[in-house]
């Protein structure tokens, strides 16, 4: 079920929304949750009692899909975060009117869809050795082999939220510590191959064989937002987010984006940030024009990365504008594939991972810093590779693993969004 925007129930049509109600301490009544006030105003007359809303902690690490006996068709997302109180379902015109009408909600917005960021297709040529190991050239580009003698980033929790990953890869297995899906009818593991490709970048194992990704021994977590298909409900991806904050995963690495998110998916990026993650995405390949940065990768509280080449200039496809902060290998990316495949892609979603991956070898020789203090060092310790100082295509400049991973915390402050 790739794009369930709209499903007919017995009440009729209805469309996938967002809804966000006041912080608790703001409701009319104090004592009435999220659920309560839903009933209240879409009562069981009205079809309430056909969702099965799904909190973070129902999708335990490991199972197949949905939990056991929810209705694909019919599933909600319960967002429980003080700072971010939403729930996702589908609902009919009176019900939304209903919501709309009720003073302790904020907003019901209308869902909308994201998409994996590739701009080429997988190119074969130049298969890795199984018998030798490749370290790709961007792994290399931004030096991230002189800094595995400090740090490999094990034990650093990355969330991938993509389209799944394929665990069963000779060079991620070692480091797939487990994995959920949000895409109603679908399972963790990865049908479209671009999950797969990010998570060989962040955190491919040194093996003896393949590849090697920037942080060999992070432990990495599939959380699949984007359907096989590779375009995902902001919906899903707000449920992926909340999953990452409740099992405290310390990066999320989104290597997707599009234009019109609900301001829902901004208000769980800040509960994120604000609860310690790391939060990593593609800027876009909607270059080269300026101000072309889509979402969540424009938030203020995102890392907004755009991508380059192997001569270290800004690629022609990347997004670029005033929300871009660091720049990364994007231009054919040599990465693992589902099937013990290798392949080349190309995309601000290939520069993404390198960022992620980065991030958690230098937490890792950091281990105790904040998610601000990573930041800060990534943006300290970059090189410098347009205008001096920060500029709208590389943003503070190509990350460096190898100087990072070294300098003295704390670093200068730099802040996310100049």
């Amino acid at each position: 079920m790739a794009k369930p925007s709209t499903s007919a129930g017995k009440t009729g049509e209805r469309k996938s929304v967002i809804v966000t109600f006041k912080a608790k301490g703001d409701r009319r009544n104090k004592s009435d949750d999220k659920l309560a006030i839903l009933a209240g105003s879409c009562p069981r007359s009205a079809g309430m009692n056909f969702y099965d809303m799904a909190s973070a902690e129902a999708f335990a690490v490991g199972a197949p899909g949905l939990p056991a006996g929810m209705n694909a068709d019919f599933v909600g997302f319960d967002i429980n975060l003080f700072e971010a109180p939403i729930v996702t379902l589908r609902l009919s015109d009176d019900e939304i009117k209903a919501l709309k009408g009720n003073p302790d909600v904020v907003a019901v917005e209308d869902d909308g869809f994201a998409c994996a960021l590739p701009v080429q297709s997988l190119v074969f040529e130049g298969q890795p050795s199984v018998q030798a190991e490749t370290v790709p050239i961007g792994v290399s580009q931004i030096k991230a082999p002189p800094a595995w003698g400090c740090s490999r980033g094990r034990g650093i929790k990355v969330a991938v939220l993509d389209t799944g990953i394929d665990w069963t890869h000779p060079d991620l297995k070692p480091n797939v510590m487990g994995a959920v899906s949000f895409v109603p009818g679908e399972t963790a593991m990865d049908g479209n191959s671009h999950g797969t490709h990010c998570a060989g970048t962040i955190g491919a194992a040194i093996n003896g064989a393949g590849v090697v990704g920037v942080a060999p021994e992070a432990s990495l977590y599939g959380v699949k937002v984007l359907a096989n298909n590779g375009s995902g409900q902001y919906s899903w991806i707000i449920a992926g987010i909340n999953w990452a904050i409740q099992n405290k995963m310390q990066i999320v690495s989104m290597s997707l984006g599009g234009g019109g998110a609900p301001a829902a998916l901004e208000a769980v990026c800040n509960a994120a940030h604000n609860a310690g993650v790391l939060l990593i995405a593609a800027a876009g390949n909607a270059g080269p024009g300026m101000g072309t940065v889509g979402q969540p990768a424009k938030y203020k509280n995102v890392i907004a990365v755009s991508a380059i080449d192997s001569a270290n200039v800004i690629a022609a496809f990347s997004s670029r504008g005033p929300e871009v902060e660091i720049c990364a290998p994007g231009v054919q990316v040599l990465s693992t594939i589902p099937g013990g495949g290798y392949g080349n892609k190309s995309g601000t979603s290939m520069a993404c991972p390198h960022v992620a991956g980065a991030a958690a070898v230098i937490w890792g020789a950091h281990r105790f810093a904040t998610n601000v203090q990573i930041w800060n060092l990534m943006a300290a310790t970059a090189d410098n590779l347009g205008l001096p100082g920060w500029d709208a295509l590389y943003g503070y400049g190509r990350v460096d693993v190898d100087q990072a991973a070294l300098a003295m915390v704390p670093a200068p402050a730099f802040a996310l969004k100049p």
